[in-house]
């Protein structure tokens, strides 16, 4: 009785092992769910002030089937985490037996001769076993997952940056080519009216067939351009209902006066920043990993313990089952030790070691890939706006010369023909601005996924 007391009480203590681990596990789940929604990082969509975009990011966030693969790849590492934290732990087993023996023969044992006989046994046994983890292999082999685990979990927040930067830029694209498309549409009718007027000069002799034709040649230019930009409008609605999980539904977007343009970002940023990528993170914890897998592989050469045991009934008659005669137990301890594996731990030792000097320069290759995207995306920030800033600035003159020449044909100093040119011009210049503001809107967001899914104006600046 005191011997099945015994294995009861040990049996609750690995039960509540177990159970604590189960509670760890859930609180680090709980804890991977909110650390979900701060990848989106909606705070920093904010500042481009379009609220449908931050709705989409949302949604992006509740439907977005890569998300969804990148969240059950980690949940697929969580359950190795625990079949290896099983494998620390003792393993208690019941493999109970009942049959009959049927000896059709004598059986001889020297001059002792048992006679054929028939009889019944019952074997109802508890077994169970532990490999003591004398040299802490088992421990090491679940830090290594444990650090794939967190691999995992680092691809997943980059899956997170590169879908919503990509989101993002598709959308704003798309907001562009909406502005174009608008414009480029008024070119289409005042070059419409141009080459009417032309034709009425050339009729009347006041123009040659060559003014003519270079206007007709230009409609067509400017109606295929337009309808390239149709063709652009509506592979870039098709991809962001893609990134939704939803083919009929209708992207809303702002219109492109509204959105803001972050003029105030660092202009130097410091290399540490990339301290903070998941492609930096994840090389680091990748030569953590390899370098527990090395001094799992140095601690294979050495022997291993098991401990052992039995607890249960074994009996000929099922009425005697329970009596104390019946009651079984053994325990021991059984070493165990490789004295010849054909060089294959020695082959498994210098495999790991040559991942691990793989492992050390993919680290270094991280931090160098890291800061040469940062200082790319920091020179495209400053251009762009650059740029932008020139070409607000050509806007405002072309829309003051504009404004000169209708003055000047309400004076009679020049043509309707003259305020068309000058009107076209001027819509021209307006398409290369609003091309220009969202090549601006992008660069930040390069710059945003170079750092890391970092809010640029946290970062720190030399």
């Amino acid at each position: 009785m005191k011997k099945i007391f015994t294995t009861l009480v040990i049996l609750s203590i690995f039960m509540l092992q177990i159970m604590t681990a189960e509670a760890k596990q859930s609180k680090k789940e709980k804890q991977r769910e909110q650390s979900r929604t701060e990848y989106l990082n909606l705070q920093w969509w904010e500042k481009y002030n379009d609220p449908n975009l931050t709705a989409y990011i949302q949604e992006l966030y509740e439907k977005n089937h890569d998300l969804k693969i990148a969240a059950l790849k980690v949940k697929e590492g969580e359950n190795i985490v625990r079949m290896s934290l099983a494998n620390e732990l003792p393993q208690v087993s019941f493999d109970g037996r009942l049959g009959r023996t049927m000896k059709s023969s004598n059986q001889y044992y020297g001059s002792m001769v048992i006679p054929d006989y028939a009889q019944w046994g019952y074997l109802l046994p508890l077994t169970a076993s532990y490999e003591i983890d004398i040299w802490g292999q088992n421990r090491l082999t679940t830090k290594s997952i444990e650090k794939q685990l967190e691999m995992l979990e680092q691809q997943e927040r980059a899956s997170y940056i590169a879908l919503t930067s990509s989101f993002a830029t598709n959308y704003f694209n798309l907001i562009k080519t909406d502005k174009l498309l608008e414009n480029q549409k008024e070119i289409v009718k005042i070059q419409e009216e141009i080459v009417n007027k032309t034709q009425k000069k050339y009729e009347t002799g006041l123009c040659s067939i060559n003014e003519l034709l270079e206007e007709q040649k230009s409609l067509t230019s400017q109606k295929e351009l337009l309808n390239t930009l149709s063709h652009a409008q509506e592979v870039l609605i098709n991809q962001l209902r893609v990134f939704l999980s939803d083919n009929d539904k209708d992207i809303k977007r702002t219109n492109c006066e509204n959105l803001s343009v972050m003029k105030n970002l660092p202009t130097e940023i410091k290399a540490t920043v990339v301290e903070k990528r998941p492609d930096y993170i994840e090389a680091e914890d990748n030569i953590k990993r390899i370098g527990y897998d090395v001094k799992v592989a140095r601690r294979d050469f050495l022997p291993k313990f098991v401990i052992y045991g039995q607890l249960g009934l074994n009996a000929y008659h099922w009425n005697n089952i329970f009596n104390r005669p019946s009651q079984l137990a053994n325990a021991g301890i059984m070493p165990s030790f490789d004295l010849f594996s054909g060089g294959r731990k020695m082959a498994v030792l210098k495999l790991r070691k040559n991942q691990y000097e793989e492992a050390m320069h993919n680290y270094q290759k991280a931090i160098l890939t890291g800061i040469q995207e940062v200082n790319d995306s920091s020179v495209l920030v400053k251009t762009s706006l650059k740029i932008y800033d020139q070409t607000e600035e050509r806007l405002k003159l072309e829309k003051q010369k504009h404004m000169l020449v209708e003055h000047k044909n309400q004076i009679g100093a020049a043509s309707n023909l003259d305020v068309l040119y000058s009107k076209e011009r001027e819509l021209m210049v307006k398409n290369e601005e609003t091309a220009n503001k969202i090549n601006c809107i992008i660069a930040t967001i390069s710059l945003y996924k170079a750092a890391g899914g970092q809010d640029l104006y946290q970062i720190d600046s030399l």
